[in-house]
């Protein structure tokens, strides 16, 4: 195993993807670390991901605003300070609740920071479905049709 050296991220460092509506900054990757990554995510009202499915568990910690996520069955809106756990293949989202919001995410093995970084590339902020399901696809991250689709 490759002894792995402490690292330091200053908010001058941050270098956020611009992802559908919000902003992504990764805090750690899994090549950094050699195994989970975290990030440092905001938006405005509104902004979030579709429901979605992924290889890797993930937990939300909010550090200012409120986000509305859902997580299998369970909805719930989290306010600063509070945290929730989501394992790996549960359909879930969040959608940022009030004017801004921000809050932390952690994945315990890597693959949403190239995720990220392929969909801020090639899709943006311009919400082309069809591209960005082709990007989730390549990085096993499953967006099940609305219901009531075809």
């Amino acid at each position: 195993m490759t002894q792995r050296a402490p690292f330091i991220v200053t908010p001058a460092q941050h270098r956020p993807f611009h992802v559908v509506g919000e902003d992504i900054s990764v805090l750690a990757s899994a090549e950094q670390t050699g195994s989970g990554e975290i990030f440092f995510q905001q938006g405005p009202e509104g902004a979030g991901p579709p429901p979605h499915t992924h290889p890797w568990d993930e937990a939300y910690y909010v550090l200012d605003g409120q986000i509305d996520v859902t997580a299998g069955p369970k909805a719930v809106t989290l306010s600063k300070g509070e945290f929730i756990y989501i394992p790996a293949m549960t359909l879930h989202c969040f959608r940022m609740k009030t004017a801004t919001a921000s809050f932390l995410s952690i994945n315990n093995k890597g693959g949403a920071s190239t995720f990220f970084g392929d969909v801020a590339r090639e899709v943006g902020n311009d919400l082309n479905i069809p591209k960005l399901l082709e990007v989730a696809k390549r990085h096993e991250v499953t967006v099940p049709p609305p219901p009531g689709a075809p």
